[in-house]
């Protein structure tokens, strides 16, 4: 990728657990709810903080360096970006949910209770990358726990932290090499093991995702015609209900 990427630093240790990342980020998606009941990840809450041991922790989507998420949609609705994030486009999606079931992290989210649904993550708000302006999370925060920048400007400023209190900080920055690296990156008091988000190889995951599929190209390529077939049956069920309800209302043209 020519661009240069971007990522997320959060920190575990300077994090004072006030909320005013959850809220930020709330408040720019037009979600209501009281953000510090927000503990796990919804298809209205983007990022969740919670508490491990004595520390709170942000949970969100890590934007992966080679997104597994992206290596298994057989539309392209997820695509990782030039710049860092991994986007998601809601009118290419079928509903296959491969997505959700590929993410080694447990972040995509599902519209469940909506007629036409979609999936849900952060997209480290390209939006306001495009102004040249920070995350909302990273904006709000006010003890620099959660930093926005560029990806290696992170890892710098991450070991630079270690190597100052190495007392406060176990000595590796989580995202750094794992699955073939994040834009998202945590440092924490202690090993990575006691997050909750458990110890990954440093492989990417879409060459393990492909080694599978490609011995079973039948199956993967009749699996995702099926998916299409499904998808496009359904949208003419209901363009043909539309059709034939305005006829009964004498508004055919």
């Amino acid at each position: 990728m020519s661009k240069q990427q971007v990522g997320l630093l959060f920190d575990m240790v300077k994090c004072a657990g006030c909320y005013n990342c959850i809220r930020a980020c709330m408040d720019k998606q037009g979600f209501e709810g009281d953000a510090e009941k927000v503990t796990d990840l919804s298809a209205t809450a983007y990022t969740s903080l919670s508490v491990e041991g004595d520390y709170p922790i942000r949970n969100m989507c890590r934007h992966c360096i080679h997104p597994s998420c992206a290596s298994v949609c057989p539309v392209a609705a997820l695509k990782k970006s030039e710049t860092g994030p991994v986007l998601y486009e809601a009118s290419r999606c079928m509903g296959c949910r491969y997505c959700i079931m590929a993410c080694p992290f447990n972040i995509p989210r599902y519209e469940w209770d909506k007629p036409v649904p979609a999936v849900r993550k952060c997209d480290m708000c390209i939006d306001r990358q495009k102004e040249g302006k920070p995350t909302a999370c990273a904006e709000a925060c006010p003890e620099e726990a959660t930093v926005f920048g560029p990806r290696d400007e992170l890892l710098a400023l991450a070991h630079a932290r270690i190597k100052e209190d190495p007392d406060e900080y176990y000595d590796h920055v989580y995202g750094e090499h794992e699955i073939g690296g994040t834009s998202v990156l945590f440092l924490a008091p202690y090993p990575v093991e006691e997050l909750g988000f458990g110890k990954l190889g440093t492989e990417p995951l879409p060459s393990l995702t492909w080694n599978v599929l490609s011995k079973i190209p039948g199956i993967s390529i009749g699996a995702a015609a099926s998916l299409f077939a499904f998808w496009w049956i359904t949208n003419r069920r209901d363009d043909v209900a539309l059709a034939e309800g305005r006829k009964e209302n004498g508004n055919d043209r």
